[in-house]
Formats: structure tokens, C-alpha cells, sequence
């Protein structure tokens, strides 16, 4: 079954890595195979509530851009060196493909074999020169088994056709030569005398026995065939082993982690045809054509908790959106086709899936409901923020009870495990919950956290500032600034970089300084960029 990944923002906080994981739940019981994922790193206060609720730290997922691997290819598609000219002429006809790569036996890839290739050998080859091994001799000219020693065959190759005696005067037979003939008694003997490499018998003749007992006492190789002087003639060479002509001059490998559009950009200039895959250790997995290159094979995914490129995962222009499910303001992703957009003024994304639950009558198991719980609790603030509405507070009663918590104990605790600050820096602190938005002045960047002291920070609140400047000019932001909430005075205090101390001023109507404190302000959603983008606009 396809996958289907559903994840939050690039910084995923709280609500948005357990809406990922609870509405993951759901669409499995849905019959979806739904994965939920991470874009970066999870915070205390995540880690606090999954390990409450004993549930596994969803995987990371670093981009959703197609890769080679996803794409449809020839899979398995390769010939070993050591193969014929005739056996791997044959796999192309076969599978319609006039390119093959050829490989050693640990499928590390040599070079790439083609029709033109085999044509190019049939045409200016050098038809005297054999290079198989018996087996490969034996199949490509139909050929039955007398005598066999060697398993390797090497040599030049030597026609009977002079008359007898012209060609036992004057042809000196050497041990690696193979011999071409039909019922050519003496020239069989004297074959055998000089114990040459490979003697094939055309027209199904029979070998006399006491040239046959002769060969088995010098070890000569007899194969036998039905078919004419001419024809085995005209199919030898097709025995010689692909790497004898093998190219290894036009050949450009992919990896099969390469993103698809770093794999159009190198087809698009070197322009061939076909190319090699190769995993991780370097072998060969088949072949892919890039006229046959495309896009249908977009990975499918489910946005939570967000829905603008800048926050969303890299490579999601290439991906197909199912569906968006969010309480934040409506930003700039598109689609190419409808989808279900779910977007409600509520206090946090799992209140919304709390809903989907209900409506679609699937049962809330304890830790989904702890983690829906604990999504709410963290995007409200136990129900203290602004955003919070009727419907929240009648999720976070409900799910606490199948939960079994104090809704108000187990949300201060966690909030208060996640606020603790030992071990981070400070770039580390702002980015726990970070934004970038667009306004028509430039991108500003909002970081937000949540505290019990304000002290450690306040203490450092020049480095803060230093910090913020430094992100915002090598960034090439309008301004930086990290709001840090209170939970317990149920405020806010602000630090800015230069550009953002007359913006923030004008929002909040009051003169703002580095760590002012804003009383009640709690909401970066709803109260503290709203004011900042009426002023920027």
C-alpha cells in the first residue's frame, strides 16, 4: 500500500508533532497507510508528553523531493562480464532496451554494453579472436557436449577450409586455437594430435571413437553442433564475453538517492539515453531511460499545524497534497487539484482532529488522546491563551478523562519540563519554536518560548540581542525577534534585533526596549503577529 507522510512545521512544537502522530492513527484506521514524521529535531516538552504516553518518537524526514528511486525503472537490468555477446543481445531484445550496463560479480558496474556496440564488433571486430568460456560457446551456436575440460576458452579461431592436405601442410594448429570443421577426419586427428583448445564439429557429425578416446587422453574440448559451416561461423564471435566490448567512455552513473530534478539537470547536458542506478554500495540496480522520466510518481503527504512552503518541508513543490488540516491564518500552498483544507479558530490542529474522530466514530484510545491532550494544552496554554475557545476546552475535558490526568496538573508539568533551558544555547532557545513569514517590507522571523523564570535570560539579554542582529543580517531578515511567555505571569517579554524596535513599538503601542515585558500577551497567532503585519503592510 502507498505511503502517505503527514507532518507539521519545520520546528515542530507540541501540537504539531502529535496532530501528525493522532491523525496518523486515525487515517490508518481508515485503511491509510499514513507514516508520521519529523522535519527537524523535537523539543523537552514533546519528548515529555510522548514519554508519558508511551509513545514512539515519530522518524525524520529531511525533504519529500522525489528521488531516483522512486522513479519507474528497469530493475535488475545487467549483465555479468563474463555473459556473451549473445546472451546479453537477447536481454535487450527481450526487455526493448538497446543499452545494458555490464557488471562484475559484485555488481559493481564496469561499463555499459549497446546495440551499436555489438554492431560496431560485427562489422570491424576482430572475428579470429575468441574470448568465452564453454558454456557461453555451447548455447550461442546450439551446441551438444562431447568433451569438456576447460571451463575458460581462449584463443583464435581456425577454419577448415582448405582441401585436407593444403591445410595439413600448411596450417600449423597451436594449443590455444579452436577449430571450426565438419567431417574432416584427418583434419580432426591432426586437431587432436596438436591438443588444441576447442574443436566444434558443424552438422552434427560423429567423431570417430578412436579420435574421440585420443582427445580424452589430451584433454582437447570437442563440442558438437547442427549447424552448417556458415552459420556456425556467423554465430561465433556472439559468444565472446560482453566485456570484450564493452564501453566504458560514455557512461554517466546515478545514485538512486539523487533528487529527480539534479538527475534532469546532469541527462539535460550530457544527453544520453540511458543511465545506471547504483545504491549506497555502489551497485548496480538496473537502468533507467530518461525519455521516460516523470512526475507521476510524486510522494503523497498530509500538512498539520501549517500550511505555507516556508515552513513546510523541503521539496513539497514536488510532492501531492492530500489534505491540510490547521488553525492558523491561510499562506501561500497551492494545488494543482482540490483537496480536503481543514482550517478552524480554534486553539491548536489536534482540537480539529479531535473532531475527525468523532465525526468519522473512531474510537480514542488512551495515548492518542493523551497526545491530542497534550497539543491543545501546549498551544493554549492550559486553556489560558486568547485563542482558546469553547471547543478546545470541551476537547481537553473529554480527552482528559479517557487520558485519566488532571488536565491542569499534567499540562503545567509538562509545559514547565519543556521550559527548562540548561544544556541549550542560545540559538537553540529561539529556534525551539521559530517562524518565518513574508511581508511586503521583507521576511521577518518570530521565535517564541515558554518560561517560568525569566531570569536566566534576562541575565544574558545583550548576548540575546548580539545573537539576534548577527541571525537577521547574514540571513537577510527585516528583523528576528523571541518572544518569551511567561506562563505564570501570563506575559510576555520581547528581544529584537535593530531593524524591529520601532515596528514592535507601533504594534504594541507602547515604547518597546530589549526584554520589555507585554502584559497578556500570550499569542503569537493571534496577537502578536497580527499586530506586526498592520503595521508592516
Amino acid at each position: 500500500m502507498e505511503k502517505v507522510y503527514i507532518f507539521g512545521h519545520r520546528n515542530p512544537d507540541t501540537d504539531s508533532v502529535t496532530a501528525a502522530i493522532t491523525l496518523a492513527y486515525l487515517k490508518r484506521k481508515q485503511g491509510i497507510n499514513a507514516i508520521p514524521v519529523v522535519l527537524s529535531s523535537i523539543n523537552r516538552e514533546t519528548l515529555y508528553a510522548l514519554n508519558y504516553f508511551n509513545v514512539k518518537e515519530p522518524m525524520f524526514l529531511n525533504d519529500i523531493k522525489l528521488k531516483v528511486k522512486d522513479l519507474e525503472y528497469s530493475k535488475n537490468y545487467m549483465v555479468r562480464e563474463n555473459i556473451s555477446i549473445h546472451e546479453s543481445y537477447q536481454k535487450m531484445e527481450k526487455e526493448g532496451i538497446s543499452k545494458i550496463p555490464v557488471v562484475d560479480k559484485f555488481k559493481h558496474i564496469l561499463g555499459i554494453v549497446s546495440m551499436k556496440d555489438i554492431a560496431k564488433d560485427c562489422l570491424i571486430g576482430n572475428y579470429a579472436k575468441i574470448e568465452s568460456n564453454y558454456n557461453n560457446i555451447l548455447n550461442t551456436i546450439d551446441g551438444e557436449i562431447i568433451l569438456k575440460y576447460d571451463n575458460i576458452i581462449k584463443g583464435n579461431l581456425v577454419v577448415a577450409g582448405y582441401r585436407s592436405t593444403t591445410f595439413l601442410n600448411d596450417v600449423k594448429l597451436k594449443k590455444s586455437d579452436i577449430l571450426i570443421t565438419n567431417n574432416r577426419y584427418s583434419i580432426i586427428e591432426y586437431a587432436v594430435m596438436s591438443k588444441v583448445k576447442l574443436i566444434i564439429l558443424t552438422n552434427d557429425v560423429e567423431i570417430k571413437p578412436e579420435h574421440l578416446e585420443l582427445a580424452k587422453n589430451n584433454k582437447v574440448n570437442i563440442i558438437r553442433t547442427k549447424n552448417s559451416d556458415l552459420d556456425t561461423i556467423k554465430k561465433i564471435n556472439f559468444c565472446n564475453n560482453v566485456s570484450t566490448i564493452i564501453n566504458t567512455n560514455k557512461v554517466h552513473i546515478i545514485h538512486e538517492e539523487d533528487d529527480l530534478s539534479n538527475f534532469i539537470n546532469e541527462a539535460q547536458k550530457t544527453k544520453y539515453t540511458y543511465y545506471p542506478i547504483i545504491n549506497k554500495n555502489k551497485q548496480c540496480l538496473g537502468i533507467i531511460k530518461f525519455a521516460d522520466v516523470g512526475y507521476h510518481n510524486k510522494k503523497k503527504v498530509i500538512l498539520v499545524d501549517h500550511n505555507s512552503y516556508e515552513q513546510s518541508v523541503i521539496g513539497l513543490n514536488e510532492a501531492e497534497i492530500l489534505e491540510i488540516i490547521d488553525h492558523h491564518n491561510i499562506a501561500n500552498i497551492g494545488t494543482t487539484s482540490p483537496i480536503n483544507f481543514r482550517n478552524m479558530p480554534v486553539g491548536s490542529t489536534n482540537t480539529i482532529i479531535y473532531l475527525m474522530y468523532k465525526e468519522n466514530n473512531i474510537k480514542i484510545p488512551k495515548d492518542m488522546a493523551g497526545l491530542m491532550l497534550s497539543g491543545i494544552l501546549s498551544d493554549t496554554l492550559i486553556l489560558n491563551s486568547p485563542t482558546t475557545t469553547n471547543i478546545d476546552k470541551d476537547a481537553v475535558n473529554n480527552l482528559a478523562r479517557i487520558a485519566k490526568v488532571d488536565y491542569k496538573q499534567y499540562g503545567f508539568d509538562m509545559i514547565s519540563y519543556g521550559t527548562k533551558l540548561t544544556n541549550k544555547t542560545k540559538e537553540e532557545i529561539l529556534y525551539t519554536d521559530y517562524k518565518k513569514y513574508s511581508t511586503e517590507d521583507g521576511k521577518i522571523g518570530l521565535g517564541q518560548i515558554y518560561t517560568t523564570d525569566i531570569r536566566d535570560i534576562e541575565k544574558e539579554k545583550q548576548e540575546y540581542v548580539d545573537m539576534l542582529n548577527s541571525i537577521s543580517k547574514h540571513n537577510e531578515y527585516k528583523f528576528v525577534a523571541l518572544f518569551v511567555t511567561d506562563i505564570i505571569k501570563n506575559g510576555t517579554y520581547v528581544y529584537y534585533s535593530e531593524a524591529a524596535g520601532q515596528i514592535l513599538s507601533k504594534a504594541f503601542n507602547v515604547e518597546i526596549t530589549e526584554g520589555y515585558y507585554l502584559d497578556g500577551i500570550l499569542s503569537r497567532k493571534l496577537q502578536i503577529l497580527p499586530a506586526i503585519l498592520d503595521v508592516m503592510n
